[in-house]
């Protein structure tokens, strides 16, 4: 029950009777002479002292306990983690920029075909992709996940760069193979080579089929849309066919997908080819 607070100058104005009432819904007995006003004065105020510091030492004890429940629940509720599409049967999850884990598919296996790898070593197997993503995710939560060694590449790793150009090359129906990125060609259906996309040094750059130089783009969507067949079209440069002008034929901008058979084949092997 919350009582009203008195100054000792306030009480000093009641009447004994008075403050025997003040004290005794407080629960307060004085010692000395009960008959002086002066005792149950000291009395009150040594009681509502008490209350007091009571109250403030609740109050640090509580804001202390809100502070621990918070950092325990940042140790058991740590960062979501983020999943790198590296391909179609391997993922990896990482805090931040650090590896976490990795979840890829054994085809050796009868049954329990996917597996969760750590430090290269397995950890965890089964029958799903999305059993081994519920073991990451709970035991990175409660802080039992073995620990990923430290790696000694950038944060930006060579699976990273590839999901970001695997995942770019597929808006655009584009296959990566070992040796660049491919399309299917519009007459033959055959896959017809377009270049290459890199990152170096956090810069990323891309290289025609036909080029010998990289050229730098502001981001793996830029350097991506660059392969595009549409964006390529044959520079003013010094070339001809058979004696006549190239622009004799052909309109300058011209898709070079439109232009096929020995004609395409000449022309492309002694004309620079530039971006659009």
């Amino acid at each position: 029950m919350t009582y009203p607070k008195y100054t000792q100058q306030a009480l000093s104005r009641y009447t004994v009777p008075r403050l025997k009432r003040i004290a005794a819904e407080r629960g307060v007995t004085p010692t000395g002479d009960k008959r002086a006003t002066e005792t149950w004065v000291n009395a009150i105020i040594t009681h509502q002292s008490t209350q007091l510091q009571k109250v403030d030492n609740q109050a640090l004890a509580q804001a202390e306990l809100d502070h621990f429940i918070a950092d325990q629940a940042q140790v058991v509720a740590p960062e979501p983690l983020t999943i790198v599409e590296i391909s179609f049967d391997h993922h990896e999850y990482y805090a931040d920029d650090k590896l976490v884990a990795s979840i890829s598919h054994d085809d050796n296996h009868l049954t329990q075909r996917w597996v969760v790898m750590i430090n290269e070593k397995e950890v965890f197997r089964a029958n799903t992709p999305m059993r081994c993503d519920r073991f990451i995710c709970t035991h990175y939560k409660d802080g039992t996940l073995p620990v990923q060694e430290k790696e000694t590449t950038p944060p930006t790793t060579e699976n990273q760069i590839m999901a970001h150009i695997f995942n770019e090359c597929q808006n655009y129906g584009f296959e990566i193979l070992d040796d660049g990125i491919y399309t299917h060609d519009t007459e033959d259906g055959k896959l017809r080579k377009l270049g290459e996309v890199e990152c170096t040094d956090g810069n990323w750059w891309v290289k025609r089929r036909y080029s010998v130089q990289q050229q730098y783009s502001n981001s793996v969507l830029d350097a991506v849309r660059r392969l595009c067949p549409s964006q390529t079209s044959l520079s003013m440069v010094d070339v001809s066919t058979d004696g006549k002008s190239i622009f004799d034929e052909y309109i300058l901008d011209q898709p070079l997908e439109q232009l096929t058979g020995d004609r395409l084949q000449r022309l492309l092997e002694r004309a620079e080819l530039v971006t659009a």
